[in-house]
């Protein structure tokens, strides 16, 4: 049984910087393509990141790129969100998401294709 597992979440002013993990278990995730997504008060969910598990380049969302940086430690099966210089507008639940395949690079920002959702962790930055 896949299990995701948010942390890191908290306040934090205008600015200033926080990493979010996903601890993932119950698979051999090497074929997954793992996501991070988040959801404002009123708005629909919204795709952040994306990568797959065994490699490759990063996706991100145009309001987030050059600010967010995704990885993977394997050793640890843990997904992380390292979120620099954030704004009010980052504000929001951020979910852990993975998507068993087969996906392409393309697809990575279709949140009706990946499987598994954390349970989310909130992320709220003051102004």
């Amino acid at each position: 049984q896949v299990q995701l597992v948010e942390s890191g979440g908290g306040l934090v002013q205008a600015g200033g910087s926080l990493r979010l993990s996903c601890a993932a278990s119950g698979r051999t995730f090497t074929n997954y393509v793992m996501g991070w997504f988040r959801q404002a008060p009123g708005k629909e969910r919204e795709f952040v990141a994306a990568r797959r598990w065994s490699g490759g380049s990063s996706a991100y969302a145009d309001s987030v790129k050059d600010r967010f940086t995704f990885s993977i430690d394997n050793a640890k099966n843990t997904v992380y969100l390292q979120m620099n210089s954030l704004k009010p507008e980052d504000t929001a639940v951020y979910y852990c998401a993975a998507d068993r395949g087969p996906s392409y690079s393309g697809t990575y920002n279709q949140r009706g294709l990946y499987d598994y959702w954390g349970q989310g962790t909130q992320v709220t930055v003051s102004s």
